[in-house]
């Protein structure tokens, strides 16, 4: 069976994304281990995440008969990097993963700006959007909307349940995400302690981490079926201990997050590696300056 594949690198410009996937396709070829890789790179291309550990993913047939051109994605392993390649796992789409080393700028180059005009990750580039058409995708949210109208998969379609699903998607976005992102900084990150930042974002985390265990004291899944929303959230559960938090304080919050890092496609998602990524030191002045020191440009 023909399968997707996983790649590196920076490109597709938004003024041509058609003319890119056609050129991508014809200079790419297969190595020994079938996997597919690019064969030229543009010139203008950051160096660091060059090497891939990959599984390919199957590829998938239209009711056409046209094969589906893989997803491109914009990545780094982050929490928020994780909800998309888990859903994209989840509803078996064939896709390219890009890393994007954020550590080094790469997010500022002006081929990634215009695919997300945020210079954050995740992006999606999809080659078959709506109407047939290449379309671009940024912000996490959006994309897991996207993807989920797209497939027909882990998004409702009767408005009550999507609601449901919408509430708590919007919920993470908003509150789960940037808090306890807040938490992992002042713990991990921050030069020096500051008593009123550690307590202000890791005790919200902590409140929020009670919303999710009595959301799931009578449901499996925190919309009532497994959706989006628990795609949205399981990465930020996932690193509770760097946030400060105990993950058996919380015991259905725990029962949930056994049962949703158990599922095969976040087994598969979690298992990507970006060697470079592991290699990112953050004490690095510059690091540091590209993580935590920007301004408008």
């Amino acid at each position: 069976m023909q399968r997707g594949e996983r790649r590196t690198g920076i490109e597709a410009p938004r003024s041509d994304l058609a003319a890119f996937f056609i050129g991508h396709a014809r200079s790419s070829s297969f190595n020994f281990n079938g996997m597919k890789r690019a064969a030229s790179r543009p010139k203008k291309q950051a160096g660091s995440a060059r090497r891939l550990a990959k599984r390919a993913t199957p590829a998938r047939a239209e009711p056409n008969g046209r094969r589906q051109r893989p997803i491109e994605l914009y990545y780094w392993p982050t929490p928020n990097g994780w909800k998309i390649s888990i859903m994209l796992e989840e509803c078996g789409l064939p896709y390219t993963v890009h890393p994007v080393d954020i550590s080094r700028g790469e997010q500022f180059a002006e081929s990634f700006l215009a695919i997300s005009p945020n210079n954050r990750i995740p992006a999606i580039v999809d080659p078959d959007g709506p109407g047939g058409r290449p379309i671009s995708v940024f912000e996490s949210g959006a994309i897991l909307q996207y993807l989920g109208r797209k497939t027909g998969k882990f998004y409702p379609r009767d408005e009550r349940a999507r609601v449901a699903v919408d509430e708590w998607l919007f919920w993470q976005m908003a509150g789960l995400g940037p808090m306890a992102g807040q938490a992992i900084h002042f713990r991990r990150y921050a030069p020096e302690p500051i008593t009123y930042a550690l307590a202000r974002y890791i005790d919200e985390t902590n409140r929020l981490f009670g919303v999710m265990n009595r959301r799931l004291a009578d449901r499996e899944f925190l919309a009532g079926r497994y959706s989006i929303a628990d795609v949205a959230c399981v990465g930020w559960v996932r690193l509770a201990e760097r946030a400060g938090q105990e993950l058996a304080q919380f015991p259905h919050l725990e029962r949930w997050f056994e049962t949703v890092r158990a599922r095969p496609a976040v087994v598969r998602a979690f298992a990507i590696r970006i060697p470079a990524a592991s290699k990112v030191d953050p004490r690095d002045p510059k690091v540091r300056a590209v993580l935590f020191g920007q301004r408008a440009r």
